[in-house]
């Protein structure tokens, strides 16, 4: 029976029940210490992955997967006779999307779809539980781009850091360079701006910037804050993830916000202590 599968990257953070349950295919991307190379959610966890960071001499650095390996998954698929939507980390934060395209064009046959989600971690999470949604409704496979698509253009990904270092030395920080003088001062309120890192606003602590980042997720939600989709991701800090997504709740009125972790790709750039929500009407 001809259906339609997900394919996206190790970036989204989804949980391995929700993998198994709706049979989703994740491509891993890596992860180089200067020991050893390790496959994001395969052979390193991200309890591993932190204790790691904090002992490393020099960051890590990551990589994209090869377009073999998205063309095996692909393949797979195809010969099963699924038709595919893949859904990727943002194009201007990792080549994942551009292994994905030339994988794509190695199966001119296969009814394959690749999305630039211009995003990830849980930008990336929402919009795939979003074409998981339109998939397990019926829609067809030009419906679910629709529909990821009209999230991508409309969802609000904001994120706070205790430091630029990690960002500054992986190269990711975008205009946020900016911010890099103040440090001392500011603590920077960071969104996911047409793909990259850009600076959004600075703030004089953490708290306040946790506040500001509700004040303007219900700005952005201009009253649909009920029927909102909330999520809240975090590295190492789950208590105030915790109650960041109770105050989201109580402030906006909408269901209780998901919280996943930051791995350890996205935790190498933004590094531990990071918190951000993202949010859709």
């Amino acid at each position: 029976m001809t259906m339609i599968k997900i394919v996206t990257d190790s970036t989204a953070y989804l949980s391995e029940e929700f993998v198994q349950e709706h049979d989703i295919r994740v491509v891993p991307l890596c992860v180089h210490f200067s020991h050893r190379d390790y496959k994001e959610g395969v052979d390193l966890s991200y309890e591993e992955f932190y204790d790691q960071l904090k002992e490393a001499t020099e960051l890590p650095t990551t990589s994209q997967p090869s377009a073999g390996e998205f063309h095996e998954v692909f393949q797979e698929l195809a010969a099963a006779g699924h038709e595919i939507v893949a859904i990727t980390i943002s194009s201007r934060l990792s080549g994942t999307w551009n292994s994905a395209m030339a994988a794509k064009e190695m199966l001119p046959e296969a009814e394959i779809s690749v999305i630039d989600s211009l995003s990830t971690a849980i930008g990336l999470q929402l919009m795939v539980e979003a074409a998981v949604e339109a998939i397990e409704a019926g829609s067809s496979r030009q419906q679910v781009l629709d529909r990821v698509e009209e999230i991508r253009d409309q969802i609000l990904v904001l994120f706070v850091v205790d430091t630029l270092e990690y960002l500054a030395k992986g190269g990711r920080i975008g205009n946020a360079k900016a911010f890099l003088g103040t440090l001392l001062k500011v603590k920077p309120i960071l969104v996911l701006q047409d793909g990259a890192i850009e600076p959004y606003e600075q703030v004089r602590s953490k708290g306040k910037a946790k506040a500001r980042m509700l004040e303007i997720a219900s700005e952005h939600l201009d009253g649909k804050a009920p029927e909102a989709k909330v999520a809240i991701t975090q590295a190492l800090v789950p208590e105030e993830a915790a109650a960041l997504a109770q105050q989201l709740q109580a402030m906006l009125g909408c269901p209780q916000p998901s919280i996943r972790p930051v791995g350890p790709v996205i935790g190498t750039h933004t590094g531990p202590g990071v918190i951000g929500v993202a949010v859709y009407a």
